[in-house]
């Protein structure tokens, strides 16, 4: 729960954005109507709590961008905000509303776009706060889970014959035609065939994840193995690929014998996500992520350099999508699909339908078949791959791309589309048609989000109307008056972000508060630590020293950093770490060295590695540096 204290916080804030949305709107909005504004919302809040902030004006705020699209007028029956009068448009910053939309609540020819923009920015501002599992909502997420569950079931079939041969007779259930499924289905399977063409999914390198496994290793745990998956072993044998060498082997001969072959599950974990509630995810068994990790990283290699994929499949860089947000909303070409439950939608029927071999016997024998529900429940997976496998990202969007341009018989329509996991960008003409194939193979399109009129766009994080970037500055992270560094970096980049759109009080709170808790913070735009763009000269760090070696003058700061294990296992176990980590963080060093011209790297990447020390997740603390 929100304590009374950072709920007035909150209240301050969202006081102080109307207050800098009026100092950028004076000519419409007047200092009387941000009064009332304000006297209004606080008693909202005071009513009504967090969800004001939360839910109610979001719900607004989705109102909002569903009118802006041109298809259905704004409508604010059922909102205490609205005006008494005919007007169907908010009272609640209703001066803005008039400069977009009539009094019947279409889009004006011309609406102001920085109004736009500014409205987004009161309504969405919490939408994304992190605030703690409530049971009702960890209970839905669960009961939608094996719902979707049991959706899928009918798709996994029929994909399921037609994988084993593809036959035009079989019946699609979904109102489209069997034979121009299977033409689809074929075209996939040829593309897909053409990207791994010559792919070889035993040439990989495993590693272990970041994140927790079902089988409930710790990090210096997960090098010693004690069970394995027949399905795994029978082609990625034990000890070609969970040892580090042959003398690893014969030194540790006897320990095959102890070995146990079990089909191990995978375990269902609830994290927080926002305030819509928390997020599924599907933690694997340990000898699964240890050959996920290593297969996904393969495939993600090869789609990302093929000439057929490169410029349409991305993994690691959303510019592609989020510029494509951009141009559609400039000139309307282009429009952005959102799919609903995509992760889970991802059939067995479907991958076997669409991927070749030998990678399709790869994918199957490295999924979960089933996962283990909190309560205990044993639950039998008919989707591929739950959000937590390392297999998931990929295979959702490499079958969204071979879907989509299969289904298109224009070469200009297919170099068009882009994909980035469940994001996808399209031509607009060509939208209803990708939405009538998508489902056709059991996903989902979320209508609600998706944008195929007006001037409206929203993909991979970047919202923008006309050309113009409307995206709101979300806080996610609780506030906390004791020092955290979550609360620390993150506030330090609110403050930051909403200071470059002009919203100088709420910069101003947020700063005074950060003071209040943290003393001094320095300043400047671009440090290797945290620092605000603009500090009172009296809250500045105060201790400096000249760096001899450096040559530069270090101040001593607040800083983040791990907080480091440091566990020695066995010889061969720290080789098989270093053999499979080692390498991965050279080269991860050496991107961060060709970012430098641009961007300052903190020296905690610059370490060499080490098989002896681990870092927890969500362990990192505060500590004075000089930097």
């Amino acid at each position: 729960m929100v304590d009374n204290k950072s709920l007035d916080l909150y209240k301050q804030i969202i006081a102080t954005l109307l207050s800098d949305v009026q100092t950028l709107h004076s000519s419409v909005f007047t200092p009387r109507s941000l009064r009332l504004t304000i006297r209004k919302v606080s008693s909202r809040i005071d009513r009504e709590g967090m969800s004001f902030l939360t839910k109610t004006l979001p719900r607004l705020g989705k109102s909002f961008d569903k009118a802006l699209l041109g298809i259905d007028p704004l409508d604010s029956t059922g909102w205490s905000l609205i005006s008494p009068s005919s007007c169907k448009l908010p009272k609640f910053m209703g001066e803005l509303f008039l400069q977009i939309f009539s009094e019947n609540g279409m889009v004006l020819p011309t609406p102001c776009v920085e109004c736009i923009k500014h409205i987004r920015f009161v309504l969405f501002a919490f939408y994304k706060l992190k605030l703690p599992n409530r049971p009702e909502d960890e209970r839905d997420v669960i009961l939608q889970f094996k719902q979707t569950e049991v959706d899928i079931c009918s798709y996994d079939d029929v994909l399921g014959r037609i994988a084993d041969s593809i036959d035009s007779n079989v019946a699609f259930p979904w109102g489209v035609e069997p034979r121009e499924a299977a033409t689809i289905i074929r075209k996939a399977r040829v593309r897909l065939a053409r990207v791994f063409s010559g792919f070889d999914p035993l040439d990989i390198c495993p590693r272990h994840g970041p994140g927790a496994v079902s089988t409930g290793e710790r990090l210096w745990g997960k090098y010693s193995w004690t069970r394995i998956n027949p399905r795994i072993n029978s082609m990625y044998p034990f000890d070609a690929y969970f040892r580090a060498s042959l003398g690893h082997v014969c030194d540790s001969y006897r320990e095959f014998n102890s070995l146990q072959e079990v089909e191990s599950s995978a375990k269902v974990i609830l994290v927080p996500k926002d305030s819509r509630g928390p997020r599924l995810i599907s933690c694997e068994p340990l000898e699964f992520q240890w050959i996920q990790q290593g297969l996904g990283d393969a495939i993600v290699r090869r789609v990302e350099l093929h000439r057929l994929t490169r410029y349409n499949v991305h993994f690691t860089n959303q510019q592609p999508n989020q510029l494509g947000a951009l141009l559609g909303s400039s000139n309307g070409r282009y429009a952005t699909l959102d799919l609903k439950e995509a992760s889970d939608r991802i059939t067995v029927g479907l991958v076997r339908a669409l991927f070749p071999e030998p990678l399709r016997s790869a994918l199957l024998n490295t999924r979960s078949q089933s996962t283990r529900l909190p309560s205990g429940e044993i639950l039998a997976l008919r989707k591929f791959a739950p959000m937590g496998s390392a297999l998931c990202f990929p295979i959702l969007a490499l079958s969204i791309w071979a879907i989509l341009s299969s289904a298109e018989t224009d070469a200009d329509a297919r170099k068009s589309i882009l994909v980035y996991g469940d994001d996808v960008v399209v031509k607009t003409e060509r939208s209803a048609h990708a939405t009538k194939w998508l489902e056709a193979f059991g996903l989902k399109v979320n209508l609600a989000k998706s944008c195929t009129t007006g001037f409206f766009r929203e993909s991979c994080g970047v919202d923008a109307y006309k050309g113009v970037v409307v995206t709101p500055v979300r806080f996610r992270t609780e506030w906390a008056s004791r020092p955290s560094p979550n609360v620390y970096t993150s506030y330090i980049a609110y403050a930051n972000s909403y200071y470059k759109q002009h919203f100088y009080r709420t910069y101003d709170l947020i700063v005074a508060r950060l003071l209040d808790v943290y003393r001094e913070i320095p300043e400047g735009e671009v440090n290797p630590y945290p620092s605000l763009i603009e500090v009172p000269e009296s809250n500045r760090p105060r201790r400096t020293r000249q760096n001899v070696k450096l040559q530069k003058l270090e101040r001593l700061v607040w800083d983040v950093a791990a907080r480091p294990v440091n566990k020695v296992i066995d010889g061969w176990s720290m080789l098989l770490r270093f053999f499979s980590e080692g390498g991965r963080s050279q080269s991860l060093r050496q991107a961060d060295r060709t970012r430098r011209s641009s961007v300052q790297v903190s020296d905690e990447s610059q370490r060499p590695f080490s098989v002896r020390l681990y870092t927890r997740r969500d362990t990192s603390v505060l500590v004075k540096r000089w930097r």
